[in-house]
């Protein structure tokens, strides 16, 4: 007899890379609870009981059996009177290995597999996986289940051929980690196989931190008229039921949670915050430890710190030198006051003074220079790892997006450390964050209401104070232009003449174009951190150190009678074979 209503639990939950049996016990206990919600079947995500993005771990044999075992264990449980479950892994089938998702119901397996391997920016699935073929739906109970596997919707083909084979509801796990702008997408884009289809939507997404990447949820049901049934909340895990009914025209999600979630800035500290959280709680640091120099990026991370950790957690340290100011030596100390951290101030003065006179035989007769400044920051880097050796504490650096750039930053100086939070965030990103957390104490924040980054911070002149009077913009252009420039030469990978088209000095964005490409090697050797943009370094930009190409800002000249064929099959010669 046809089913006319179907209740389907969504578990939005956080998994951990590698960690099959805490995964495994964390879809137990997410099962149960659909059960006591009433569910027929709970979906859970993209790889789940693996963690995603497991990347070449999931080539090893013995996690593989891991994996497969859990996901049996969790099959032979489904023999009792509970809710059935959809659930993610790598699955071996033969010599192949697959990205898989599995109907576990009334101790049977059923398994679809993941046609469209993504093989751009942050994903190498190809690497790993083999695709799968065209899938046909799942029947479930008597509702043919459609299963496409996240990339599976970004393209036509999968959809298409589960609708001809007669498919009633699209199920969608998704590993789908957030940059700006990505909701707005992911909306785009089932909208467009609805369309097509005519069949309604779940878009089931993983939250949670996985190194550099940031897993938002914001899971979301679409009706076959692509109206919204269903908002799950961002960056939070929660277990969901939706109910449906099936009419003339089809299923329709008529009941289901509806929240609002964060976007823009908000979402930008938010994840910021996640990835921070999860990367010290995953790693199972007992907390952070971080210089504060009353610069704003020191107080944006020590406060997003607080936020993820809560100040008990969280140690601050200033780490001041003869050029340090009095206003720094403030503007640290007050910040700390308002977030509720330890504070601790360490002179490094003694340090310095020290590799000075130690080299000193070496350098005669050198005049001072940037030698002298690293030095400095050396020295702190140095201390606040031996705090992190001493106490556990995970050392976070504060570099943002522009330093990283243009190389302003000092390798096993101020770069070091486990994390960076703001290592994706433009400089004039992190000041516009530090105002809106002055504003607004997110939603889960462990930290204090209220101000708590000093608006001084806000205010004044950034700078190193590596010297007398030193100012950032002593060596670098403005930065609000730099971060312009930088966004042409990063984000969208302009010419120079395109930048200087709008509206920038030729020289400057030629000068900024070769910082960008000689600060690469120090890039290689940055702490992981939090991904927020379409483009971060590392994963999405992948440049070489050895790189002798500069682009002149000049229109190149074509010599005259050279005729460009078609792109086609090239034409054969006589010297083919």
């Amino acid at each position: 007899m046809a089913q006319n209503r179907l209740k389907i639990a969504l578990a939005q939950l956080n998994p951990i890379v590698g960690d099959v049996a805490g995964n495994e016990q964390k879809a137990r206990a997410a099962r149960a609870e659909a059960a006591r919600l009433g569910a027929d079947i709970v979906m859970f995500t993209e790889l789940f009981l693996a963690g995603y993005p497991a990347e070449d771990l999931v080539l090893k044999p013995a996690f593989q059996d891991a994996c497969r075992a859990a996901c049996e264990r969790l099959a032979a449980e489904t023999v009792d009177s509970g809710p059935a479950m959809l659930i993610g892994l790598p699955w071996k089938e033969g010599a192949a290995l697959y990205n898989t998702y599995a109907l576990l119901d009334d101790g049977a397996i059923t398994l679809r597999f993941k046609v469209d391997l993504p093989n751009y920016g942050v994903f190498d699935e190809k690497r790993n996986f083999e695709h799968g073929p065209m899938p046909g739906p799942v029947n479930f109970r008597g509702v043919r289940l459609g299963l496409p596997i996240c990339e599976d919707i970004w393209t036509p083909d999968v959809v298409e051929c589960l609708a001809e084979t007669g498919a009633e509801i699209l199920l969608v796990p998704n590993g789908s980690p957030y940059w700006r702008g990505k909701t707005e997408e992911r909306f785009n884009i089932a909208a467009a196989r609805i369309t097509e289809s005519g069949l309604p939507l779940v878009y089931l997404n993983e939250v949670g931190g996985q190194d550099e990447l940031i897993f938002d949820g914001a899971s979301f049901v679409l009706n076959a008229d692509c109206s919204l049934a269903c908002q799950l909340p961002a960056y939070h895990e929660t277990v969901a039921l939706t109910v449906w009914e099936k009419g003339a025209e089809g299923w329709t999600c008529i009941d289901a949670p509806m929240v609002t979630v964060e976007e823009g800035e908000e979402a930008d500290y938010a994840a910021c915050v996640l990835g921070l959280r999860d990367y010290v709680e995953k790693n199972r640091f007992p907390g952070v430890v971080l210089g504060l120099s009353g610069g704003i990026d020191s107080a944006i991370c020590a406060a997003m710190a607080v936020d993820a950790l809560g100040p008990e957690r969280v140690h601050c340290v200033m780490l001041p030198y003869r050029y340090t100011s009095s206003e720094s030596l403030k503007d640290a100390e007050d910040c700390a006051k308002a977030l509720g951290v330890r504070y601790d101030t360490l002179p490094i003065a003694p340090a310095v003074d020290g590799f000075e006179e130690l080299l000193q035989p070496l350098f005669a007769g050198r005049p001072r220079d940037i030698t002298e400044e690293n030095m400095q920051s050396r020295a702190r880097g140095t201390i606040l790892m031996s705090i992190s050796n001493k106490f556990g504490a995970m050392v976070v650096t504060t570099g943002n997006k522009s330093e990283m750039s243009v190389g302003y930053a000092t390798l096993y100086g101020d770069m070091n450390g486990g994390f960076n939070p703001i290592k994706d965030l433009y400089k004039m990103e992190v000041y516009r964050l530090s105002a809106l957390r002055n504003r607004r104490k997110p939603e889960g924040a462990l930290g204090p209401d209220g101000i708590v980054i000093p608006e001084n911070i806000l205010s004044k002149a950034p700078s190193a104070e590596l010297r007398e009077n030193q100012t950032d913009q002593d060596s670098l252009p403005p930065y609000d232009a730099l971060d312009a420039i930088l966004h042409g030469l990063v984000e969208e990978e302009l010419r120079v003449s395109e930048i200087v088209a709008r509206g920038y000095d030729l020289e400057t964005v030629k000068k900024v174009e070769r910082l960008l490409y000689l600060a690469e090697y120090k890039r290689r050797q940055s702490a992981p951190g939090v991904k927020v943009t379409r483009k971060n370094f590392g994963r999405d930009r992948r440049y070489p150190i050895v790189n002798r190409f500069r682009d002149q800002g000049e229109v190149p000249v074509r010599p005259a009678g050279v005729a460009e064929r078609a792109v086609g099959k090239p034409k054969m010669s006589s010297l083919d074979v």
